[in-house]
């Protein structure tokens, strides 16, 4: 039916469409504009029935009240008149009654089937003088010609309530919502086993067999696995209750086998997939600018927590592929994401764009009322920063505070060379201050420019007083979107923590590692993504007598 045949239409028996064809707001949707019924999904049809079902149509009184239906127009008399005498509602949902669109027999039906309930309506509250006979009858004729189509969308909608009922019944929880995401890596380094200085000395200790040279090369490919299951569940709608669920066998490349922490992937981790909960979290708001998160376990200031990074290298499942290159070391300050750590981050919003945020966490022993443990007295880290993050420019400023007792001692979350983690060595306990920039600028949102500079001052607190200087920066490019949504291609180029000045000469480190990291993410499905990279150490530990070392990863992620 062409839109002069519905005006004309309504000219002659103006109570036949007393809803206009959305009525039924089910009707509409599930219906085309052709006189073909289409096959639609139950999903989708779920979807359409509960987002109408949720929508509450005011009632339409007067046909003024049509956005684009005016005094002028030749059928406004003819739906004045429907309104007004039968009470029927007119119009879509946005108040507008679309009278040049095509209307298919699907929607007529709707239309009439609406009209003729207001009528039994009309007839059972013993108002039946208000119906014409003539009226009747038209729509006697017409439920008679529209049999089968009422009755298949009696149908839909009956199907509809049934599969809604059942998905009801059947979903995991009214309040929680279950994820997962599973990674699988397929990952190798090449490149002899780095030293700290020429004299042999090892991160996994003396190299008896060729001392004073460097070692081949001690890693074998390897194929490993992380699994994370999140439950979230929110209470009020604005909070959200989070435990989590890991297992991984992801081994760290480090130590006895490439000789530096700067090989380190950002998703490794093994526990030899034992399934650990090491997330229990509660997020809040206090008002419409303050929110709050308190961790009980594995306390993150970044990712999971409020800290703002400002890195889109940030993930550990789809950012960069090294654990230097995700972001700031600073935001590791005090260790924290380590199994028993807990602790609180908050932002507070000064405006849309420009906030402020905190955190502060107790290491693995913040559970241990034991002396030099518990949450107060053992490690801990402090962070605070302002941040203004809008659509163009990201610029955040950070302080962090940390101490580490004796035996424990990592100013750096195991990122840069082993005299930056330990300036003096593990023996003796370490107080850290330190200060960073993050900046990144959204050229177009195709290309992002970015990077950060941080400067640590440790200080020695037992035995001599002692002072180091660390510094560390990166400088990358990001391309979202590259070749296709959801795609992303990265470049980066930095300098890991680098131990410039020490008070203790022998733990200086005087030549400098450059990082060099490139990967692309491409993404095959909603859920499905890949990502090739490789990363570069030149002169690894910060040492040049050290051969450079290649990471080459192929990271799927699995997210549901």
């Amino acid at each position: 039916m062409n839109s002069s045949t519905r005006w004309r239409f309504l000219t002659t028996t103006p109570a036949l469409l007393g809803a206009t064809l959305v009525t039924s707001t089910i009707a509409a949707d599930v219906v085309s504009a052709d006189e073909s019924m289409p096959a639609v999904s139950s999903f989708e049809q779920v979807a359409a029935y509960s987002a109408n079902d949720s929508e509450a149509l005011d009632q339409v009184t007067s046909v003024s009240q049509l956005t684009d239906v005016r005094p002028t127009d030749w059928a406004f008399q003819a739906l004045q008149s429907l309104v007004e005498r039968y009470g029927c509602i007119v119009g879509y949902p946005d108040r507008t009654y679309r009278g040049n669109r095509a209307l298919s027999r699907y929607e007529f039906a709707a239309g009439v089937n609406a009209c003729l309930d207001r009528i039994n309506e009309l007839i059972t509250a013993a108002t039946a003088d208000l119906v014409r006979k003539e009226d009747l009858l038209a729509l006697q004729r017409l439920q008679e010609e529209f049999a089968a189509e009422l009755a298949v969308l009696r149908g839909r909608v009956d199907a509809l309530e049934v599969r809604t009922a059942t998905l009801e019944r059947q979903q995991f929880s009214t309040t929680t919502k279950l994820s997962g995401e599973v990674i699988f890596a397929l990952t190798d380094t090449f490149g002899d086993r780095a030293t700290r200085t020429g004299s042999g000395l090892f991160l996994g200790g003396i190299n008896a067999n060729n001392e004073g040279r460097l070692k081949d090369d001690q890693t074998e490919p390897i194929f490993g696995n992380r699994v994370r299951l999140t439950l979230n569940t929110s209470f009020s709608g604005k909070d959200r209750l989070r435990t989590r669920l890991n297992a991984g066998n992801i081994t760290p490349f480090s130590g006895a086998f490439t000789g530096t922490n700067m090989t380190r992937l950002g998703f490794d981790g093994n526990n030899a997939n034992a399934v650990v909960v090491d997330k229990v979290n509660y997020r809040f708001p206090i008002g419409d600018n303050f929110r709050i998160q308190i961790d009980a376990t594995n306390n993150e200031f970044t990712g999971d927590g409020l800290i703002t990074t400002l890195s889109p290298f940030e993930s550990s499942s789809n950012g960069a592929l090294s654990r230097f290159g995700r972001y700031n070391p600073i935001f590791r300050t005090g260790n924290p994401g380590t199994p028993g750590s807990a602790g609180i981050t908050a932002q507070y919003n000064f405006g849309k764009d420009f906030y402020f945020q905190a955190g502060y966490t107790g290491d693995t022993a913040s559970n241990d009322p034991g002396a030099k443990n518990g949450l107060f007295n053992g490690n801990y880290g402090a962070i605070a920063q302002l941040v203004y993050n809008g659509p163009k420019l990201g610029l955040g400023l950070t302080y962090a505070r940390a101490y580490f007792p004796a035996g424990s001692v990592n100013l750096t979350g195991s990122t840069g060379s082993a005299y930056a983690t330990q300036p003096f060595t593990n023996a003796f306990a370490t107080a850290s201050n330190a200060v960073s920039a993050q900046l990144q600028f959204k050229v177009s949102p195709a290309f992002i420019v970015g990077g950060w500079f941080g400067a640590m001052f440790a200080d020695q607190k037992v035995g001599p007083n002692n002072d180091a200087t660390i510094l560390n920066g990166m400088a990358f490019l990001a391309f979202p979107d590259l070749g296709k949504k959801g795609n992303l291609g990265g470049i980066m180029v930095g300098v890991p923590p680098k131990v410039t000045r020490n008070d203790i000469a022998a733990r200086r480190d005087n030549d400098t590692t450059i990082h060099i990291e490139g990967l692309y993410r491409f993404r095959i499905t909603d859920g499905i993504f890949i990502t090739p990279g490789v990363i570069v150490l030149i002169n690894p530990e910060h040492n040049n007598d050290n051969a450079t070392q290649f990471v080459g990863t192929l990271r799927t992620t699995f997210t549901f």
